[in-house]
């Protein structure tokens, strides 16, 4: 079993996450809450304990105003960038 992250940082991209691995508060939650995934599927999934996974949960429920802050930031440079993405629709063979 993976070794359980002691506690939640902000060394990549300035966004919280596990400590010692690349992945955020925000994904975890998007497993869970909006993929509807169980919280032990997405542990297995990427070799974390379920307590990690509980861990950021908990963190992301209790800091709500530095998550939307996430959030809008995540919104804006999808926005900002999208003039540089295909359309599928607009590719023709």
């Amino acid at each position: 079993m993976s070794q359980v992250a002691k506690r939640i940082v902000r060394e990549v991209h300035d966004e919280p996450h596990l400590e010692g691995r690349r992945i955020t508060v925000q994904f975890l939650k998007e497993q869970v809450e909006d993929r509807n995934l169980d919280p032990r599927t997405v542990a297995d999934r990427h070799d974390l304990d379920v307590a990690d996974v509980y861990r950021a949960l908990t963190y992301y429920h209790d800091h709500p105003e530095e998550m939307r802050a996430i959030e809008r930031q995540r919104q804006s440079a999808v926005d900002e960038h999208r003039h540089l993405t295909t359309d599928p629709d607009d590719v023709r063979d």
